[in-house]
């Protein structure tokens, strides 16, 4: 088993810190709680559930009984989008003065 390596683990408990994982018979790893998502993780336990199965990445191997595992990086979702700006800022620049002009200070004192 080596880092970067797709495992499936069975968790078989659930501390504030992280979960504990049965990857095999002779094999236990932790995914620690700042791999569990992208997002602020308040409780463990709202991502995963003891004795259920998960697929993990292995983030890290420092002998053969200890295993660094990771949920988020299979399973979360991230969310890019690109934004090319042509114009910027300019429009704002360009129309402001316009907007505020059209805008009748007397007839919106009425509608109150």
């Amino acid at each position: 088993m080596k880092k970067g390596d797709i495992v499936k683990g069975r968790v078989t408990a659930i501390k504030s810190y992280g979960a504990f994982v049965q990857i095999d018979e002779s094999l236990d790893g932790l995914v620690h709680i700042s791999e569990v998502s992208d997002n602020y993780v308040k409780s463990v336990e709202d991502y995963l559930s003891e004795g259920k199965t998960y697929k993990f990445m292995v983030i890290d191997q420092k002998d053969d009984s200890k295993v660094s595992l990771s949920y988020k990086r299979l399973h979360t979702r991230k969310k890019r989008l690109e934004i090319h700006l042509k114009s910027g800022f300019k429009p704002l620049k360009e129309n402001l003065s316009q907007w505020i002009d059209s805008f009748d200070l007397n007839e919106r004192s009425h509608e109150d």
